[in-house]
């Protein structure tokens, strides 16, 4: 099953399935099933919201599903200027337009590299980069709720 990002930054993500072990003493299962592990219910799906457990990796995972052929993220110096750039923008924009800050981009494709590049370093390097942009850009750092939510924002936008 794959991950589905619902328009409002939130992640349905497959659950694995709960497995439990029988007990060593049932004479009652069938040949050659004692003890081991059977599935007790079906696979099942959780909602992550942006800034909770997970939900980084999950965006990360999804991103990937996207295009499957792509090669792995590279950070590039100006493709990570303007994606901090791409950010605040979003972030201070009185209506959090996505698609005019990128028509604004040099190189959306390299800010959109950087992006993923932060998404796969977890929720450390999302904080790291929303310091970085209040640094570059002023102001307060952004949640990495927030920067999580914008980012896949972005790289929906993109794909």
């Amino acid at each position: 099953m794959d991950i589905v990002r619902i328009a409002d930054g939130t992640l349905v993500v497959p659950v694995a399935v709960d497995r439990q072990h029988q007990a060593d003493d049932n004479s009652d299962s069938p040949s050659g099933t004692d003890g081991e592990a059977t599935p007790t219910q079906a696979a099942s799906t959780r909602l992550l919201h942006p800034g909770e457990g997970g939900y980084d990796e999950a965006l990360a995972e999804w991103d990937l599903q996207q295009n499957p052929d792509r090669e792995p993220a590279v950070s590039t110096a100006t493709g990570r200027q303007e994606a901090m750039a791409l950010v605040h923008e979003v972030a201070t924009s009185p209506d959090n337009g996505v698609a005019p800050a990128l028509e604004a981009l040099d190189d959306p494709e390299a800010s959109g590299e950087a992006l993923r590049h932060v998404l796969v370093g977890g929720v450390h390097s999302v904080e790291d980069f929303a310091a970085e942009v209040a640094d570059a850009e002023g102001g307060e750092p952004l949640s990495a709720h927030e920067t999580t939510k914008i980012i896949g924002e972005v790289l929906t936008e993109l794909d």
